[in-house]
C-alpha cells in the first residue's frame, strides 16, 4: 500500500492543517481548526482536553472513521484523503487497533471468539486464528477465561479482552479512546501497565484519549486540545 515515492516524512503519522466542520443546519460547527501533528513510530501519546475540544474528532480522523474537511493526513507517507473507502478499510484492518471506553464486545460470545473477530475479517483460517487469539488472551493474562462469555467477565477483564482483540492483528498503531474511563483505579493501572508493556516491548505506537492526568502520565508525550486547536505539547512518562 505504501509506495516509496509517496513517502514525504519520517513521521509515522502527520496531520497538516486539518480542519473538520460539521454543518448542523443552522450554523457550522468547527470541531478542528487547522491542527498540525506529527506522531513517530514507537511513541505513546496522550491526548487531553475538555469535552467538545476536538480530541475525539481528531481520533476519528486518525482511525480513518471520519474524513477531514480540509488538510492532509499522511500515514506512512500515504495521503489518506486520496484513498477510496475500501482502501481506508484495508488500512484500518491491517495497521490500526482500537480500544474503546465501552469495550464494544459481543456479550453473548466467548472471550476467544471476540478476539478472533478481526482475524475473521482478514480471512485467516480457523485453526490459525484460534491459535493467534489464544496467544493474545495469554498476553493480557486471560488464558483461563477464553471460554467465558464477556458477560461473565468483570469490567477490567472485558477491557483486557478488548486490548487482546486490538493487538491480535499486530497493528502498527493502537488508538485508545478513554480506555480506563469505566474502570476503578486498580483496574485502570492494570490496563495502563498492559498498554505500556505493548508500547515498550513490541514497539506499538499508542495514541490515547484520556481525561485523567494520572493515566496520561504513562505516556511519553501529551498534547492538549481546546476549541479545536492543539494548545499544549509536553513530554511525560514515568
Amino acid at each position: 500500500m505504501v509506495d516509496s515515492h509517496q513517502k514525504t516524512t519520517d513521521a509515522l503519522i502527520e496531520l497538516e492543517s486539518i480542519s473538520k466542520v460539521y454543518d448542523t443546519g443552522s450554523a457550522a460547527m468547527h470541531a478542528l481548526r487547522g491542527i498540525n501533528l506529527r506522531i513517530f513510530s514507537g511513541e505513546f501519546l496522550a491526548v487531553m482536553g475538555p469535552s467538545g475540544s476536538g480530541k475525539s474528532t481528531c481520533m476519528n480522523i486518525l482511525g480513518c472513521l471520519d474524513p477531514p474537511t480540509a488538510g492532509s493526513y499522511r500515514f506512512k507517507g500515504v495521503k489518506v484523503e486520496t484513498l477510496s473507502r475500501d482502501q481506508r478499510a484495508i488500512l484500518r484492518r491491517h495497521y490500526l487497533g482500537f480500544v474503546f471506553q465501552g469495550f464494544n464486545l459481543l456479550k453473548r460470545t466467548t472471550a476467544l471468539e471476540n478476539v478472533e473477530l478481526p482475524l475473521v475479517y482478514r480471512g485467516i483460517p480457523v485453526a490459525k486464528r484460534r491459535e493467534q487469539a489464544r496467544q493474545a488472551l495469554a498476553d493480557v493474562g486471560l488464558t483461563d477465561w477464553a471460554s467465558h462469555t464477556t458477560g461473565e467477565l468483570s469490567g477490567g477483564q472485558q477491557q483486557r479482552v478488548a486490548i487482546a482483540r486490538a493487538i491480535v492483528t499486530q497493528p502498527d498503531v493502537l488508538l485508545a479512546d478513554e480506555p480506563t474511563g469505566n474502570l476503578d483505579s486498580a483496574r485502570s493501572r492494570e490496563v495502563m501497565q498492559l498498554l505500556t508493556r505493548f508500547n515498550r516491548d513490541r514497539g506499538i505506537t499508542i495514541v490515547m484519549v484520556t481525561h485523567e492526568s494520572d493515566m496520561a502520565a504513562y505516556a511519553n508525550r501529551q498534547i492538549h486540545f481546546a476549541d479545536g486547536l492543539i494548545t499544549q505539547h509536553h513530554q511525560g512518562g514515568r
